[in-house]
């Protein structure tokens, strides 16, 4: 009975462990470096099928060159939209994939839906417990009854590092072209070879016949050199005012240009020839290896329970009431790719390397009257995330809020602790892990804090800022320019020219006017500076000669421990201050950084720069749909926490439909702009 027992024990605990390892889930690959979520519970609600369907239809019929597109109802695809969708990227030096995953709930709609966008002649691949095809040569899909996945791939045979190469061969190349000089050598010159030079011009069109269709010209013009130089053993003689067409001599009769891609077989020619079926084999390989690689991914997730295991790390800040959350791995998109291996060749790159070295997860909301976008920031190291986290804690000055108003299009304003940069330098420096100047660079920093006070610094910019951009004017500006008669002489003309000029604001607190009063008398007084800066009482004004640039005028002014630079003198009257107006300064005071810009005012103000009729109605489409953006960053434990508010001015249902229906009315207006008749 006891043996009974524990054999009963031994077959449940097998099956238990058999049950655990069949419903693995599907790790995500270590070289991931973004992460994406749609909530399509939410996201489903807020698409108008009947809008969606038409564009979608129009798009792509466009982007397959067809009459009719291949669906009708892209609502229906076999896809369950209102569940949530996977998708996530990997890159590595040979091999970059992106991957998304869906859930399916029809799986014979899933599959007439693929048949009506793959290439004709390409047939369904049946495995164990999935079906896969290949929509393009890097594009593969796969599925079941209850999921589907997509894939895009890329792949790139390793290479040794490049850099070191061309060092050499630029040391080389230094070498051979030093030589000479040094030794004083004057090589004779080489007779003219007519047959080395068809021989070059032959290698020049087997290069164009990579673009033939771009470059028929050139290499019309190419074989009349080639059949002139068979003839002549010489290039024509130069004569005044000639042009490279007007040969002397007999008529060269001129092989016709190639034509399109179906002909270039007609054209016989043996080079060519020869590098199409070594591109084509190349081409054929590398499909090989491209799906090899799928079919390899498709396994290992088809074997699984279908579900994915995502680091908890990827989805710290997610929220759960966000439309769509994004996860990017800063540190390994710039660290491991070609910037990164360009960075490792100097001293000093693991510094930059350590700078982003960090993560950003983004929570974006589509609500009704405007598009939420939360961005999460959070360095690798806990002490250089510390030392951002400390530069955010600045004191609040609300005298600077008093520059916003209503009329004007937008602020930036700061509150930060500006006695905390050299900490964070520090830091940055420490967590540049094995540079060759790490240590004397550490020695340098702290010296510099020892020898400056830092209280000091701070007193003369303690980092409380704001910009404040009141309008956009136009002026009148002088140029040169230069135009050529029929011999190609030069004449120099003045015309004129409208620019847009910005009138702005920007002013920083200090706790030491006097030190930034001195400065400004130094420029006043001093015999060079003093040519183009001047003063008028407490008005400091920097001057061009010449009214010829945008920003020839500067003013300076330190009134109540502020120091402004404006671009007009009245830059310090105070404007109407609404309600709206009130809420904006007591933002700008309350966050470390923040501002707003309306964007409808600035395309206002660009008005001038849209010239031709066309780019005069887009403007109008565009400034009559804009709205207008504000943020605020603080922050907020171990991250800092930027929100962005993006708020929609007409009538669509939801924000997410907003994007539709001006995509929509910007396409149907090209398309108007294509069809009408040119007189």
């Amino acid at each position: 009975m006891k043996s009974i027992v524990q054999k009963t024990k031994i077959i449940i605990l097998f099956l238990t462990f058999s049950l655990a390892f069949a419903q693995q889930r599907m790790k995500m690959p270590a070289d991931v470096l973004f992460y994406m979520e749609i909530n399509g519970q939410q996201l489903g609600k807020k698409i108008n099928w009947q809008k969606f369907n038409p564009i979608l239809q129009e798009v792509t019929k466009k982007g397959k060159g067809k009459e009719k597109a291949s669906w009708t109802d892209y609502s229906k695809t076999g896809i369950k939209y209102d569940a949530p969708q996977y998708h996530y990227a990997s890159f590595n030096d040979s091999v970059q994939v992106y991957s998304a995953h869906f859930i399916v709930d029809n799986k014979d709609k899933f599959q007439e839906f693929i048949n009506s966008v793959k290439k004709d002649g390409l047939e369904v691949s049946t495995k164990r417990n999935y079906s896969y095809v290949n929509l393009d040569d890097d594009v593969f899909v796969a599925w079941n009854d209850r999921r589907a996945v997509l894939k895009m791939i890329n792949y790139n045979k390793p290479f040794k590092d490049e850099l070191a190469a061309d060092s050499t061969v630029a040391v080389v190349d230094s070498a051979v072209a030093v030589a000479p000089d040094s030794a004083s050598i004057e090589e004779p010159e080489k007779p003219f070879d007519y047959k080395e030079e068809i021989n070059y011009l032959k290698d020049d069109i087997k290069y164009l016949k990579e673009s033939i269709k771009d470059n028929n010209a050139e290499i019309q013009r190419i074989q009349k050199d080639i059949k002139y130089l068979e003839k002549h053993h010489e290039y024509p003689k130069e004569k005044k005012g000639a042009t490279d067409e007007n040969y002397s001599g007999d008529t060269i009769e001129v092989e016709p240009a190639p034509g399109p891609e179906e002909d270039r077989e007609d054209l016989q020619i043996p080079e060519y020839d020869d590098f199409k079926k070594e591109m084509d084999s190349l081409k054929i390989e590398k499909f090989k290896v491209l799906k090899k690689l799928a079919e390899e991914s498709f396994d290992q997730y088809f074997n699984s329970n279908l579900e994915l295991d995502v680091p908890k790390e990827m989805t710290a800040f997610r929220d759960a009431g966000s439309d769509v959350f994004v996860y990017t791995d800063y540190g390994s998109l710039v660290n491991n790719g070609a910037y990164g291996k360009m960075m490792r060749q100097y001293e000093f790159g693991n510094l930059f390397n350590s700078v982003y070295n960090s993560n950003s997860s983004y929570n974006l909301y589509f609500d009704k009257d405007k598009v939420k976008l939360v961005n999460s920031y959070q360095h690798k190291n806990p002490e250089v995330q510390k030392s951002f986290s400390e530069i955010y804690k600045g004191k609040k000055n609300k005298k600077l809020a008093r520059l916003i108003n209503d009329k004007s299009i937008g602020y930036y304003a700061m509150n930060v602790d500006g006695s905390k940069y050299f900490d964070m330098m520090y830091a940055l420096m420490k967590n540049a892990g094995d540079s060759g100047y790490q240590k004397e660079t550490e020695l340098i920093m702290e010296t510099v804090k020892i020898v400056l006070d830092e209280k000091a610094i701070a007193k003369i910019a303690p980092g409380n800022g704001i910009f404040v951009l009141n309008e956009l004017k136009s002026k009148t500006v002088e140029y040169t320019d230069y135009e050529y008669d029929d011999d190609y002489n030069e004449k120099e003309v003045k015309k004129t020219k409208e620019v847009v000029v910005p009138d702005f604001t920007f002013a920083f607190a200090t706790e030491n006017p006097g030190y930034w009063n001195r400065i400004f008398d130094l420029l006043a007084t001093n015999k060079k500076t003093s040519k183009h800066f001047s003063r008028n009482g407490n008005l400091y004004t920097f001057k061009e000669d010449k009214e010829t640039g945008f920003m020839d005028q500067l003013y300076f002014k330190v009134r109540d421990n502020i120091v402004y630079v404006m671009s007009s003198e009245n830059g310090l009257e105070v404007k109407n201050q609404s309600d709206k107006s009130k809420i904006w300064m007591k933002e700008s005071s309350k966050y470390p950084a923040s501002g707003r810009f309306d964007i409808q005012k600035l395309l206002v103000g660009l008005e001038k720069e849209f010239k031709s009729t066309s780019e005069r109605k887009m403007l109008d489409l565009v400034r009559k749909n804009v709205g207008e953006v504000n943020f605020k960053s603080e922050s907020k434990g171990d991250k800092i926490e930027t929100e962005i508010n993006y708020s929609i001015k007409n009538a669509s249902e939801n924000s997410l439909m907003y994007f539709f229906d001006l995509f929509d009315e910007i396409y149907k207006l090209q398309e108007t702009d294509k069809k009408q008749p040119v007189l």
